[in-house]
């Protein structure tokens, strides 16, 4: 995939992301992409206003893909995501056996978006370090500066901070 793909499913997770806010959930979404470039799936966060603390996209898609698809099909797959994925996402996409990961928006900058509302206490921990502990060579690709302030632009207003 090239630099402008990238950028083109990015934005695909932010109309996602949009999608999940303006339905009363967390706004963050991702999708996953096949090898050969095809949208199979996309995910808006699940929480709505009782909290699933597992509701975070990236886990509900990962999960729903692993019932659906094989390991060794994943490994081939990117999950696109709008913020860097958290260390319970990311831990999921190791266990899944998913083989890129590519997100807009890092965790640092979604703290700066979020400040220090309770709903999303992020962890100061970077899915490269949580990858880096594991046994897979999972490629991470993010943050894309073209993206963040899209990505931004979609929690504005929706936290307390």
């Amino acid at each position: 995939m090239s630099y402008k793909d990238h950028l083109y499913y990015l934005d695909k997770c932010v109309e996602v992301s949009k999608y999940s806010r303006d339905s009363g959930n967390m706004p963050f979404g991702c999708i996953l992409v096949n090898k050969n470039g095809e949208i199979l799936m996309e995910q808006m966060n699940v929480e709505g206003t009782d909290y699933k603390c597992t509701g975070h996209a990236e886990t509900q898609l990962i999960e729903s893909a692993s019932m659906k698809y094989t390991k060794s099909f994943l490994w081939d797959c990117t999950l696109y995501s709008t913020a860097e994925p958290c260390a319970m996402c990311t831990g999921a996409m190791y266990w899944a056996n998913l083989g890129r990961i590519v997100y807009g928006m890092s965790e640092k900058d979604l703290l700066a978006v979020t400040g220090s509302d309770p709903k999303n206490p992020t962890f100061d921990l970077p899915c490269r370090e949580v990858l880096a502990r594991g046994q897979k060579d999972i490629k991470v690709l993010g943050p894309f500066p073209e993206i963040v302030d899209a990505v931004a632009e979609v929690h504005k207003e929706f936290w307390n901070k």
